[in-house]
């Protein structure tokens, strides 16, 4: 072969393979950016007409490194929220009970099955396309169809001691009763619940979220919805931004070691309000010796309460313990002597209630 034929294909063989090389390349390398939020949600008219009812919304088209392929509708329910309607354009919606409102957030997807942060949250009402020329009263389906109000007022800290995101709110109204209210955080791929808080009786105005377990310094964005026993859920909250704090150092439990001889009783009274309480706890040395420096823990039914004080002592919570150690004016208890101790919390659900109390690792009476 002429030396110029052979470096003529030569260099075109090397030209091809050096071409295809990113090719190759771009083909392994796997798509992994989301599209964009989807943004503006609006309440849209329904398309078409007829008398079924439909809630129906549209947002501004999200945006993608390749392509956005289509959009997810997720819709609010009593277990959170499940996808309802999927959508290649941008109005989108799902057949629904005509005047009821329904909350729902979009997001958006592409071929690669990467998704998009959630759009905020909206809620509409399910309406027809083209209202019949006379209209005809809507009979009212029989039971409680009356949603709470919507909940209110989101503030933080609001047990400041605590590691990790506590705020609390105003109760909303319902025309029969609020029975809890459901708090869901913002996540990357959408809402989800990430708790439920009973309304227990009583009339006080605030009601308490923590959690535990976040990246300390981070916002978390969450929004709360009310609930009664007929299944209403209130409109959303407005998004509220909670910062996972570090909370205050707590000493480490204390070791008690029996003291030989003790004798002890233990009588305990609580003021229950809402969801906090106060409780007094009165401790008398029975015994005939003095007890020079003490440990009480008192051992509680359940750990859904947050100790956020306590008095006559250094106080600290331990699961569903309290643990009292004595401060030096009352390190030592003379026989027949009672000293009063106490503390507050809030809880969720039923109040706790005192099992068992030891002072010193002997167990007490009352």
């Amino acid at each position: 072969m002429p030396s110029l034929l052979r470096a003529i294909l030569t260099a075109a063989l090397m030209a091809a393979g050096l071409a295809a090389v990113p090719a190759a390349r771009a083909a392994t390398t796997a798509d992994t950016t989301p599209p964009t939020r989807p943004t503006n949600l609006t309440a849209c008219p329904v398309p078409g007409s007829g008398s079924s009812a439909y809630a129906s919304i549209c947002w501004t088209a999200s945006t993608d490194n390749v392509a956005v392929t289509g959009y997810d509708i997720y819709r609010l329910e009593q277990t959170g929220f499940v996808k309802a309607a999927s959508t290649t354009g941008t109005v989108g919606g799902f057949s629904g009970v005509y005047g009821r409102h329904y909350t729902m957030y979009v997001v958006a997807k592409d071929a690669a099955g990467n998704v998009s942060p959630p759009s905020t949250l909206i809620t509409v009402s399910a309406s027809t396309g083209t209202p019949p020329p006379t209209p005809t009263p809507t009979p009212t389906p029989p039971g409680d169809v009356t949603a709470p109000s919507q909940p209110s007022g989101l503030r933080e800290p609001c047990l400041a001691d605590y590691p990790g995101v506590s705020f609390c709110w105003n109760a909303s109204t319902d025309n029969v009763a609020v029975t809890a209210y459901d708090v869901y955080r913002e996540t990357p791929g959408g809402w989800l619940r990430a708790g439920t808080v009973p309304t227990p009786t009583g009339t006080f105005p605030l009601h308490f979220y923590e959690s535990s377990g976040l990246v300390t310094g981070t916002r978390y964005v969450y929004v709360v919805v009310a609930k009664d026993a007929a299944g209403n859920l209130s409109v959303p909250s407005l998004p509220f931004s909670a910062l996972a704090r570090q909370g205050l150092p707590r000493p480490p439990t204390p070791t008690p070691t029996p003291t030989p001889s003790l004798s002890c009783s233990v009588g305990y009274a609580m003021n229950v309000w809402y969801n906090g309480l106060t409780a007094s706890i009165t401790l008398k040395n029975t015994g005939t010796t003095n007890i020079d420096g003490w440990i009480l823990i008192v051992e509680f039914s359940s750990s859904n309460f947050i100790l956020t004080s306590g008095w006559s002592g250094d106080v600290i919570q331990d699961g569903n313990k309290i643990i009292f150690k004595n401060l030096p004016w009352n390190k030592v208890i003379q026989p027949n002597m009672t000293i009063q101790l106490g503390f507050s919390a809030s809880y969720t659900g039923t109040p706790p209630s005192p099992m068992r109390s030891t002072l010193n690792g002997v167990p007490c009476t009352g």
